[in-house]
Parts: structure tokens; C-alpha cells; sequence
């Protein structure tokens, strides 16, 4: 064909220069996305010019590819209480109140946990002196049998003699159903002021 046989053997060389760019890059772009884990390639890119590195966001996009780079999706926040309801609200008994002993206060709430397609959500019942969970369940939806099952859980495993159980005002804890399981086991019922978070209550020292 006429070609030189050298040519047959011929090899690219090898620009050290450009290879130490590439890492130094590559570098940089990890130490953005880790300061700022929901920048995608456009924000990183927009910052690497920020900090005078010109490169387009193209090849920020192929290099965060390479390195296993993605940013983070926000999740919108979820709303876990709904207290605009016509069910009876109990006043807070748990203000100033000192803990001594297990079974004296139990609290309740409710949260959510993402998964790879969503999130589920999580009821639980914390005993205030221990810190221990005594009862929980978790759904996919935030009906009150949600928050039943983990009274009922915490309820046949502990003593209920004296208790004060401390929720707030979501439906959840306000519903007929829920209520009467408290009275029907003569446990107290407190509940939060509106907006506002369920108190930290602090057993004695040297407890």
C-alpha cells in the first residue's frame, strides 16, 4: 500500500503534561463535589471557573462519569403531623417534669425514612428515662393504626402503672381508637403545645 513498515509500529506519545492536568482536574472536581453534594456537573463546572480552571461543562460531565460522580437529589421535606382536626387536645403534663425510674413517661412520634424508590414511614415510643425504644412500626402510609401497633408493641412489654404518655397533636395520637387504648391501660395522656417539638426530658444525675 505503500507505507512505511515503521509506521506499522508507531505509538502515540504520551503527554505527561496533560495527564497531570486530567488528575489534577479530576481532583478538584471531587473536592467540589464533596463540599457541595448537590452540585451537578453544570454547578460544578460554573465553580471550577470560579476558582479559574477553564474547562466546559462537557468534559466536567464525562470526567464525574469516570470518577463516579452524582449529585444528590433533594428530597422535599415531609410532614409528618397533621393536627387540624376536631379531636380533643390534652394539656402538656411533662412541663418542668423530672424523671426518676422506667414507665414514667413514654413518648411518641412520628418520621420517615428515604429508600431507594421513596421513603416509609417510622412510628415509634421511647421511654424518656432509659432512652430506650419500647415499641415501633413502620408503613407506607401515616394512618393511625401506624401509631397503634407500636403502642401495642410498647404497651405488652412494659409495666403501665403510673404512666404519662407525651405525644403531639396529630391525628394520630388524637384519633378515638388510640385514645382509648390510653384509658383503657389508665395511662396518662399529655400532649405539646401546637408547632411545637416534643420536649427532651432528662432523668436524675447519676442515673
Amino acid at each position: 500500500m505503500g507505507i512505511k513498515r515503521s509506521t506499522f509500529y508507531y505509538q502515540k506519545k504520551v503527554n505527561r503534561t496533560n495527564i497531570q492536568q486530567e488528575i489534577s482536574l479530576k481532583e478538584k472536581i471531587q473536592q467540589i463535589a464533596y463540599e457541595y453534594p448537590y452540585y451537578g456537573y453544570r454547578r460544578i463546572t460554573a465553580q471550577l471557573h470560579r476558582e479559574n480552571s477553564k474547562v466546559n461543562h462537557k468534559r466536567v460531565l464525562r470526567m464525574m462519569r469516570e470518577l463516579g460522580i452524582q449529585a444528590r437529589i433533594k428530597r422535599k421535606y415531609v410532614t409528618t403531623t397533621n393536627s387540624k382536626h376536631n379531636h380533643r387536645v390534652y394539656p402538656n403534663l411533662i412541663k418542668n417534669f423530672l424523671t426518676t425510674g422506667i414507665n414514667q413517661v413514654w413518648c411518641s412520634d412520628i418520621t420517615y425514612i428515604s429508600i431507594r424508590f421513596g421513603f416509609v414511614y417510622l412510628a415509634v415510643m421511647i421511654d424518656i428515662y432509659s432512652r430506650k425504644i419500647v415499641g415501633y412500626a413502620i408503613g407506607k402510609t401515616l394512618s393511625p393504626q401506624l401509631a397503634i401497633t407500636a403502642l401495642n408493641m410498647a404497651i405488652a412489654s412494659r409495666n403501665t402503672d403510673q404512666l404519662i404518655h407525651h405525644s403531639d397533636q396529630g391525628i394520630q395520637y388524637t384519633c378515638k381508637d388510640y385514645i382509648k387504648i390510653l384509658k383503657d391501660h389508665g395511662i396518662r395522656i399529655s400532649m405539646s403545645g401546637k408547632s411545637k417539638a416534643i420536649p427532651t426530658i432528662m432523668p436524675l444525675p447519676n442515673h
